[in-house]
């Protein structure tokens, strides 16, 4: 769930093994593969894995450091991750279908979807509006502290649960006045798409984008699920720093719902953010919608949030649209250029360094921006 507002990086050597599918070139070393390694080298987690999609739609794929810390495997090629708060594009994008077809309105009042169920300390959906639930303008509180527990204790909470648990704390502030990230906006968006479609998030999600895509190693985990269901790395996490790394990989991530609970590849996550960029998952007003950010940090253009969506300008002839995630055991950062091309990058521990932040952001730049 957690989002850095970047990408999440990588390492905790143990061997560096860089199994690509591209070579270095005459030109010299590929820069996606030295900055994977540099990332594992660094000692944030066990292992790496990255895919880039070029904008002819040719993928190529990485891996560096270990899979398993007590069998030494590699890290499976193209291997499926939690995506944390990657999760919070495809909500999104949901959402942004069913504007189109009229069933939900970006300036509609949560109230008008879910009457009586946002209201709090200072919280009252009657004044919240779907569009800032989207872009984190809300002044939601967060939940996400509180359920840590419970997603690494494989405890089942369903999404009334953990927005109960959000509701105890007050606002952050008044609605529309400020920009704020918060888990708690998904949450909502989620239950509005599931009161207006009349079926489960995850069913919609996989009807609307899941299958029309080709995304056949994504998916939603059922309630009470906690494996991965293909080949895949260990996740690890350190309780408290200086502890030694245990194996997260089994949790249940029920708590973070619409706002992080998804599995993806990198591969597939490619493959899903350059279709949203192209336009085959929105029409072009939506798309629009979605694209107009807001700026993350006052006086900076270099982090924008979008609905559903960061912008992030790389480079200065160099901006990526994508999502950063991290949920115990796995750090995630995908994303898109506007000409086709893609690239996305995983670790096996959740990001919890600015310096693992920007090693992964680094992965990413070398794939999209340093050409």
């Amino acid at each position: 769930m957690r989002t850095r507002l970047a990408l999440t990086a990588l390492a905790m050597a143990t061997a560096v093994t860089a199994g690509l599918a591209a070579p270095a070139t005459a030109a010299g070393p590929d820069p996606v593969r030295q900055d994977l390694e540099t990332l594992v080298r660094s000692g944030e987690a066990p292992g790496a894995l990255a895919s880039v999609k070029d904008a002819h739609g040719k993928f190529r794929t990485y891996t560096a450091g270990v899979g398993d810390r007590d069998t030494q495997a590699k890290v499976p090629r193209d291997g499926q991750v939690r995506i944390g708060s990657v999760t919070k594009t495809f909500t999104a994008v949901t959402v942004l279908q069913l504007v189109r077809e009229g069933e939900i309105s970006l300036e509609g009042h949560v109230e008008d979807y879910l009457p009586g169920v946002v209201r709090g300390e200072s919280i009252d959906g009657r004044a919240i509006t779907v569009r800032q639930l989207l872009q984190h303008t809300s002044g939601l509180p967060d939940f996400e502290d509180d359920v840590t527990d419970d997603i690494l204790e494989r405890r089942y909470l369903s999404p009334r649960d953990s927005l109960d648990i959000a509701l105890t704390h007050k606002a952050v502030f008044e609605p529309g006045t400020k920009w704020s990230y918060s888990n708690t906006n998904y949450l909502v968006a989620g239950l509005i798409v599931q009161k207006v479609t009349g079926r489960p998030l995850p069913e919609v999600i996989a009807q609307r984008i899941l299958k029309p895509t080709g995304l056949r190693h994504t998916y939603f985990p059922a309630p009470g699920e906690t494996t991965l269901r293909e080949h895949h790395p260990r996740g690890y996490r350190e309780d408290s720093p200086g502890a030694p790394l245990r194996d997260v990989t089994e949790i249940d991530p029920s708590a973070a719902w619409a706002a992080g609970a998804m599995v993806s590849t990198p591969s597939d996550l490619n493959r899903f953010y350059s279709a949203l960029l192209k336009g085959d998952l929105l029409a072009e007003p939506q798309l629009k919608e979605m694209l107009t950010s807001v700026p993350i940090k006052t006086g900076e253009d270099r982090y924008g949030m979008g609905l559903g969506i960061m912008k992030v300008r790389l480079s200065k002839d160099c901006v990526v649209w994508g999502h950063s995630g991290g949920i115990p055991g796995y750090g995630t950062w995908a994303g898109a250029t506007e000409d086709g091309r893609a690239a996305s990058v995983a670790m096996t521990r959740e990001p919890t360094t600015s310096e693992a932040v920007a090693h992964l952001e680094g992965v990413v730049d070398a794939a999209l921006c340093r050409r």
